[in-house]
């Protein structure tokens, strides 16, 4: 097995791609107001109509942009090129939202479709959701989201039947040059355009998403995340998903399986908007989240921080993990044992097939024989570690003190028996 060791986290080696993407688009402008960024949007789309979901419906929406923006001004570490990012994909968002009110606009039947008993998946960012996720989707009797399909749901012009997506090209060169910038990520997350993805985008589209987190230090958005309630959002997700079943002429005929992190921290918000949905939860020690977390946002924060500040990384995301895992701890049991399960880390390891069993018989599916070698397909291709394994040093490239740490997570140690890696 290849060992990977990520020794320039505090000061990378630039590549001239990396020095590229570090200054980002000459004819795109790294600071937008709020009101650019409509103004774009519509200007892409030629639509002026957002919508009313969500909380506070276009108030809410568009005071969520404004704070996400005057967080991005705030985050004075980030280069030209991260700022860029960010400013873009609000502009993206807020097309995708405008192209799935029109097309409700042009189709109201599409919120007749039921959105039944589907499947979340909740955990920790490193902590298995993604493989879980991946997985389970080879059970075609479910609905998932591909990555490109999550980042452009609604296509901006008409594809013939036979023709290739362009949606599909368009995610497939971004991610392709993200992997050339940075060849250790596909051994850390690898990002497919046709893999199965988070439902984070959904989310997006009504700026209540913590995948800006990722990119940037936001303290003003976090602390206005939750000091709001995410029901709203939640509920523009199920439109979106409404949209998505309309659009595959599955009627509401296919479960959902949706996957997310954020999830961890939105159980109320889920079972008020789904109240029939099965909650997977999956657990994973914390100190071993960090160790991939941070290294996996720190060697990648090469193309959007100058300086990289590894240590001021680790404290953001310690600060971060603790908050979600309260939040989790605090509403857990708004989610009974009839219709969840909690997933500890090492057992599904440990044991993937049964945990398979477990998590079809929680959700009342039919685990046939057909659906198994299907997963069993699965597993074979995809062995763990098949890009290579990361070494990770939380301690000495992050100076962080595990055992403090493993400390202040008391809490969730002694709610959820996760194994601790010592």
């Amino acid at each position: 097995m290849n060992d990977i060791v990520i020794d320039d986290m505090a000061d990378p080696v630039l590549t001239p791609g990396l020095i590229g993407a570090r200054e980002g688009p000459a004819d795109f402008p790294d600071r937008l107001s709020a009101q650019d960024v409509i103004d774009r949007a519509m200007a892409a789309t030629g639509l002026h109509d957002f919508g009313t979901d969500g909380e506070g419906g276009s108030a809410g929406l568009f005071e969520r942009l404004r704070v996400t923006l005057q967080s991005l001004h705030e985050d004075s570490g980030l280069t030209r090129g991260g700022r860029t990012t960010i400013v873009m994909n609000a502009v993206r968002a807020l097309s995708n939202r405008l192209r799935v009110e029109d097309m409700i606009r042009r189709h109201p039947e599409i919120l007749d479709i039921p959105i039944e008993r589907p499947i979340f998946i909740a955990g920790l960012p490193r902590s298995g959701t993604t493989h879980l996720v991946n997985w389970l989707a080879r059970d075609d009797r479910l609905n998932s989201l591909t990555l490109w399909e999550s980042e452009e749901p609604v296509p901006a012009t008409t594809v013939a039947p036979g023709e290739p997506d362009p949606r599909m090209a368009r995610s497939a060169e971004i991610w392709a040059t993200f992997g050339a910038l940075l060849p250790h990520m596909a051994a850390m997350h690898e990002m497919s355009a046709t893999g199965i993805h988070e439902d984070n985008e959904l989310l997006f589209m009504d700026l209540n998403c913590y995948s800006w987190e990722f990119q940037a230090r936001l303290p003003r958005w976090i602390d206005h995340y939750f000091a709001h309630d995410r029901t709203g959002s939640y509920a523009y997700e199920k439109r979106v998903l409404q949209l998505l079943s309309w659009q595959r002429g599955d009627a509401g005929r296919r479960r959902w399986l949706l996957k997310s992190p954020q999830h961890m921290e939105n159980l109320p918000a889920i079972k008020a908007v789904f109240p029939d949905a099965t909650m997977v939860i999956s657990h994973r020690d914390p100190v071993d989240v960090l160790r991939s977390l941070t290294t996996m946002l720190g060697y990648s924060d090469r193309i959007r921080r100058q300086p990289t500040d590894p240590k001021g990384l680790a404290q953001l995301w310690i600060d971060r993990i603790e908050r979600l895992l309260r939040t989790c701890v605090d509403t857990r049991d708004v989610w009974s044992p009839d219709q969840s399960i909690d997933v500890l880390f090492d057992r599904y390891m440990a044991d993937q097939k049964g945990m398979a069993r477990a998590i079809y018989a929680k959700a009342a599916l039919p685990l046939t024989g057909d659906i198994e070698t299907r997963l069993d397909g699965y597993l074979a291709e995809n062995p763990r570690h098949a890009q290579g394994r990361v070494i990770y040093d939380l301690e000495g490239t992050f100076g962080v003190d595990e055992a403090a740490l493993r400390r202040r997570f008391g809490f969730y140690y002694d709610r959820f028996p996760v194994r601790q890696d010592h």
